[in-house]
């Protein structure tokens, strides 16, 4: 089946002032890249419908909403602060792309297609009643919500963003049809300052929140293992039907305000490896949304290898670049060096060395409520 693309140019339309990170062009320029090396022909581009509010509602409440609509400052629902200032034009494009992400889940759960993409989803940070980490809508816990009602009982949530997914995992705390996984830069250093190892979930659902919290300068080989240490065995033990995974790029070395130090071949890597995770766990159902990454060159480049990975096709990481007025400042897609570093790199490596102390927290907090042993 044809994978597919939701995207419109109206996704994009939206601006938080300049200066501020969140800058629209990550997404416009990863299309524009993936356009030029012929990528979005492999799929069926979709342009999705605006919201509804029976979409929203499903995780926000109606104050918020409100709030949100009314054009004016609120900072008790995080609305107007120096992280999010107003927009007036955001919560349009913000509902568009829940919607978006919502017609992925549907799509792929109804078997119209195994896989689907929204680049300008993943955004994780926002609760229920309160905008954060300039996230106005949890589009991926909308549609995680949609999944339940159309039957799903098992659903996991991959999260590979450099910060904490914890709007998602606050949402589904204590429910044990969702599985949360988030791999991320340690809340010691970072927003949102949550997710350390020993937070597993609500009393009804212990186990269900995973949260791999990484010392900063984590590097490729480390990233890896943590990722590999992790993730599989629990896919195993829980058998989902459907993965839905976020794909912030803000662990890349040149990223402004994270300490990670990924590649982007690194993250294409374990992009793909996804993708092999849902055909061999989720009846090859996945769903991948975007996320945060303040880089923009870096956003580009991973994203298009993000499309490559979901469109199942291999792309040379040393493919020249164009010119984009000035965006893309790499000569290359993949990051100098990286794909030689990498070259010897095994999944059943993180067994051959000492685990790192991330990945050994982790699994002596959750392993041993899936009948796992801990590292």
């Amino acid at each position: 089946m044809t994978p597919l693309l939701l995207h419109t140019g109206e996704l994009t339309r939206y601006h938080f002032g300049a200066g501020h990170p969140m800058s629209p062009h990550r997404v416009s320029l990863a299309v524009q890249l993936a356009r030029f090396l012929g990528l979005t022909d492999l799929f069926d581009v979709i342009e999705p419908p605006p919201a509804r509010d029976d979409l929203l509602l499903r995780v926000h409440t109606p104050g918020y909403l409100a709030a949100l609509r009314s054009g004016r400052a609120h900072p008790e629902h995080g609305i107007g602060t120096p992280d999010q200032p107003l927009a007036p034009d955001l919560p349009p494009v913000a509902s568009r792309i829940v919607a978006a992400s919502v017609a992925a889940a549907e799509a792929v759960w109804e078997g119209r297609t195994s896989r689907a993409v929204n680049l300008a989803g993943g955004l994780h940070h926002a609760a229920r009643d309160r905008m954060s980490g300039f996230c106005m809508f949890n589009d991926a816990a909308v549609a995680i919500d949609r999944l339940l009602e159309l039957g799903a009982q098992r659903v996991v949530y991959l999260d590979l963003d450099a910060h904490h997914g914890d709007g998602v995992e606050k949402l589904y705390w204590d429910d044990p049809r969702v599985l949360t996984i988030s791999i991320h830069e340690s809340g010691l250093y970072l927003f949102p300052g949550t997710g350390h190892a020993g937070d597993i979930g609500g009393p009804g659902a212990l186990g269900t929140a995973v949260n791999i919290a990484l010392d900063r300068r984590t590097g490729d080989r480390e990233w890896l293992r943590a990722v590999h240490g992790i993730v599989p065995p629990l896919l195993q033990a829980f058998s989902p039907e459907i993965i839905v995974s976020q794909h912030g790029t803000d662990a890349h070395r040149a990223d402004p305000l994270t300490d990670l130090e990924l590649s982007v071949d690194v993250m294409g890597l374990v992009y793909r490896t996804v993708g092999a995770w849902a055909r061999r766990y989720a009846q090859g159902r996945w769903v991948a949304l975007g996320g945060g990454g303040y880089h923009v060159d870096s956003v580009a480049r991973a994203w298009v290898l993000l499309l490559a990975a979901v469109a199942d096709v291999s792309i040379d990481a040393t493919v020249r670049m164009p010119r984009a007025g000035g965006l893309l400042t790499s000569p290359t897609l993949g990051d100098p060096g990286a794909e030689e570093r990498l070259r010897d790199y095994r999944p059943g490596m993180v067994l051959s060395e000492r685990p790192a102390a991330a990945l050994r927290a982790t699994s002596r907090a959750v392993f041993p409520y899936w009948g796992l042993q801990p590292y």
